[in-house]
């Protein structure tokens, strides 16, 4: 979720994007949208903080088919929020906002060369009428590093056999 956040921050940082104007001030601000990790910090800050990408862990699967490498994978949704009182001007900014991050994901395949891209790569704009905050979401699937037991032993090929581990542990010193 670091490396996920880090390399979001990083490819939308130059997008700036309209922000609420400031009651007390009456300015319109721009800025890039803040990137979160799991939810908002808090439920007045949902709205406050527009723009933002929020990204959620959903699910994790770890599988191995006979004869196969393990294979490490997870889900993430990646919400994105934009703000605007013009209600083209809204929309175009969520859809650049996740077009901005639907490329770049295509376009490098894979995060810190440890977390690759699965296909298919799904993004939707929320049709609701939710003017001025406009809401949609990618939703992708990233192949992990797997892991190994701590006996070096991959964890599938224990349940076709029949010794325990600790039997074959201590065969093997």
């Amino acid at each position: 979720m670091d490396a996920l956040k880090a390399y979001i921050e990083n490819e939308t940082r130059d997008l700036l994007l309209p922000v609420r104007v400031d009651r007390k001030s009456g300015k319109n601000n721009e800025r890039p949208a803040e990137v979160h990790k799991m939810a908002i910090p808090t439920k007045k800050a949902e709205v406050e903080r527009i723009p933002y990408v929020l990204l959620q862990f959903l699910t994790s699967k770890d599988e191995q088919e006979p004869g196969e490498y393990p294979e490490s994978s997870c889900k993430i949704r990646i919400v994105a929020a934009t703000y605007s009182e013009d209600k083209a001007e809204g929309s175009l900014c969520l859809l650049n906002l996740l077009t901005r991050i639907r490329l770049a994901f295509l376009r490098d395949g894979s995060i810190q060369d440890r977390y690759l891209l699965k296909m298919p790569l799904e993004m939707i704009i929320y049709p609701d009428n939710t003017a001025p905050y406009y809401l949609g979401e990618i939703m992708s699937e990233w192949t992990l590093p797997t892991i190994n037991t701590e006996c070096g032993i991959p964890g599938p090929y224990l349940e076709n056999r029949t010794p325990t581990v600790e039997s074959e542990v201590e065969q093997r010193w």
